[in-house]
């Protein structure tokens, strides 16, 4: 006799079931931004840090200071940065 019952195809649903992460642009060009907003949540390091904008320790974009948000190419590379308001 087995020590162990057999799981069935309900116990194997609930380990394979999981919540996205939530990646991809969360303000977009021209938006407002107040200090520690993310802006970007990412895989690797596909959008570069500019002025005013920090990059974590799981590559998520988050500004520095308040301001606009812009997006602009540098090198081949997709910058973003955080441009403050007058």
């Amino acid at each position: 006799m087995s020590h162990v019952k057999a799981s069935g195809k309900v116990a194997q649903q609930s380990q394979r079931m999981r919540h996205g992460r939530r990646f991809g642009l969360k303000k977009s060009d021209g938006q407002s931004i107040a200090t520690g907003q993310i802006i970007i949540r990412q895989k690797g390091a596909v959008y570069k840090p500019g002025n005013g904008v920090g990059m974590g320790h799981d590559y998520t974009l988050f500004a520095l200071k308040p301001g606009l948000v812009k997006f602009g190419k540098r090198f081949g590379k997709t910058l973003v940065k955080v441009v403050p308001t007058a």
